[in-house]
């Protein structure tokens, strides 16, 4: 197989070629373009400076929304875009897309009301919680909105039941109930979306840890962050789409600026069991006292809280402080006082930088998410256009994509063919849509690979329709499961490091997996699973050690995971070295 026919490059193979369209940022939004352009036949190059989604794609509060807050700025537009591409994603890909039934505590009747038309006439109003009028009258319109290829009940409004007497505070008086979506796996959705656009558009590629230093006349220069190699590479049209980055990308690219600002959303994981059943399946989506809108919601086995909302200048420094957890905790005990919130309860921490327009509004929580395109035309010093993507949401990356994607046309002199409204996306495709055909394809799968019934049905929930070739693929390997991670074997993570474009070992453990945002990586796992990624990728000792160690400390230093210090010295015996000792011998994959 040819170079060109690999989704996951490193840059060295990219030397002296040539690109219709390089995009820099391989976030939701960049990967959008890079599978629509891919789609129609545009050859393409996408280059990110870490991982693939490693910033803020990577660190949402895992919803597929429509923003019904957003009605009080008046951003109408916005809204009726988020919920379609909402509705669209729920068909496109169910494997990882899947309906949030929501719920509104309501303690007030008419609170609210003259706060939301201050807000929607542009004023400032003082902070007041909004009441069932005000939640009813825009939930009608958030109904109304989303109706365009709407698969999901409209709202209701009721008496709060017996249950959530006890789940929520006394004051509660009415719950209004809607549905939105959550993502199980954004990050594995944008290697998904890699993989589309590889095989419509084989001379496409992707390269992570690749970063460009410079764009002159046609080429760009690009640095592999991993060997420091310079290579360049030469191109029709350039695409902006780092995000937070934007500003500081263009500066490189020679575009202009600025146009972006950012604010950090730091998120909490609980194991609280209680908590997690309470909520019987559903989000709780409420104002804190000081008028931030949380949300709280059973994420797989465990329950997501989130988030703040704080500007930052570098999203590069960013972490969540002691400050945000205890407002998030405070934030907790307020609303649902029948329950004990502590730290201990915390086991995983994450943060991002929302891309959003440059604004002068008093609040973050008052600035537009909206999005729209820029194009920077060729100057004195560059042939080529460079098309920005400023601002946008998770929920709206494939509308966002296609704008961007129909501006690049313009400028390479060609037409769409095709369009990604109705395309699955990956393992979305041919998915099994009710318990019947669940249950034939899990005895399809079982049948010819050998596999348990719940291994099977693991991978379906990760992988979607593309669990029935890799069930074969893995049992082929021999598919043992690991001993501190049993949800995953070794021949499983060996095809995650080889096929998904893994470098690093927090790559494979805290995006290619869900084992740390569920507080699943102990330092026994994290050593088996760095013995079978050793293995896999190649590793010596020495570089097998420094990988365990950088990556113990990114999940301790960045997400809280209590985890120890690796030593520096490489002690032996160790857990990595009796891993790596004990590790199975990989079969063919």
């Amino acid at each position: 197989m040819s170079a060109w026919q690999l989704p996951f490059v490193r840059p060295a193979s990219l030397e002296g070629r040539h690109f219709s369209t390089v995009i820099v940022g391989a976030g939701i939004n960049g990967v959008g373009v890079f599978r629509d352009l891919s789609l129609q036949r545009v050859d393409c190059l996408i280059v990110d400076k870490g991982d693939f989604g490693a910033g803020a794609s990577s660190a949402p509060s895992r919803m597929i929304h429509g923003g019904l807050r957003y009605l009080e700025n008046g951003s109408f537009s916005l809204v009726a875009e988020a919920t379609r591409e909402r509705n669209l994603l729920l068909r496109n890909a169910p494997h990882l897309v899947q309906p949030l039934k929501t719920v509104v505590p309501l303690s007030s009747f008419f609170g609210g009301l003259l706060s939301s038309a201050l807000k929607f006439f542009g004023r400032t109003p003082p902070q007041r919680t909004r009441g069932l009028l005000a939640v009813a009258a825009g939930l009608r319109l958030y109904d109304l909105l989303g109706r365009r290829q709407r698969v999901m009940p409209g709202h209701r409004i009721s008496r709060v039941p017996t249950n959530d007497r006890r789940l929520f505070r006394a004051a509660i008086r009415w719950t209004a109930t809607f549905f939105d979506a959550w993502i199980s796996h954004p990050e594995w959705l944008i290697l998904e979306l890699i993989g589309d656009a590889c095989r419509d558009q084989p001379r496409s590629a992707a390269a992570n840890y690749c970063r460009v230093t410079g764009c002159a006349g046609n080429i760009l220069t690009l640095r592999d962050e991993i060997t420091g190699a310079l290579v360049r590479v030469t191109a029709d049209t350039v695409v902006n789409a780092t995000g937070a980055w934007l500003d500081r990308s263009n500066a490189v690219l020679g575009g202009a600026g600025p146009r972006v600002m950012g604010t950090k959303g730091s998120h909490l994981v609980l194991d609280h069991p209680a908590l997690r059943d309470a909520l019987e399946g559903r989000m709780a989506y409420f104002e804190a006292v000081d008028g931030r809108v949380c949300i709280v919601y059973p994420f797989l086995d465990r329950v997501l809280v989130g988030s703040t909302d704080i500007p930052v200048e570098d999203p590069d420094q960013i972490v969540t402080e002691p400050a945000e957890i205890d407002y998030l905790i405070d934030v907790l005990r307020e609303v649902f006082p029948n329950m004990a919130f502590d730290r201990d309860h915390v086991i995983y921490t994450y943060v991002g930088v929302r891309p959003l327009a440059r604004s002068d509004a008093d609040k973050p929580g008052q600035i537009s998410r909206d999005h729209s395109v820029v194009v920077d035309p060729p100057s004195a010093t560059r042939d080529v256009p460079i098309v920005g993507l400023v601002g946008g949401k998770w929920t709206t990356f494939r509308a966002l994509a296609e704008e961007a994607t129909d501006h690049v046309l313009r400028h390479l002199g060609r037409s769409r063919t095709a369009s990604t409204e109705s395309l699955p996306i990956g393992g979305g495709a041919e998915l099994p849509a009710d318990a019947a055909t669940t249950e034939r394809f899990v005895d399809k799968m079982t049948a010819t690979s050998g596999l348990g019934r719940a291994r099977a049905l693991g991978l379906l929930r990760r992988y979607g329709s593309k669990a029935l070739p890799l069930a074969q693929r893995l049992a082929a390997s021999g598919d043992t499961p690991l001993q501190h991670a049993p949800e995953y074997s070794a021949a499983e993570l060996s095809y995650l490091c080889m096929e998904t474009g893994v470098v690093h070992l927090d790559d494979l453990v805290i995006r290619r997996t869900l084992l740390a945002i569920r507080g699943l990586v102990t330092d026994e796992a994290l050593a088996e699973i760095a013995a079978v990624a050793a293995e896999a990728l190649g590793w010596d000792a020495v570089r097998a050690h420094q990988e365990l160690s950088a990556c113990a400390a990114a999940l301790r230093e960045r997400h809280g995971v209590r985890l120890q210090p690796v030593a520096a010295n490489e002690p032996s015996p160790s857990a990595f070295d009796a891993s790596l000792m004990a590790s199975p011998v990989l079969g063919p994959t």
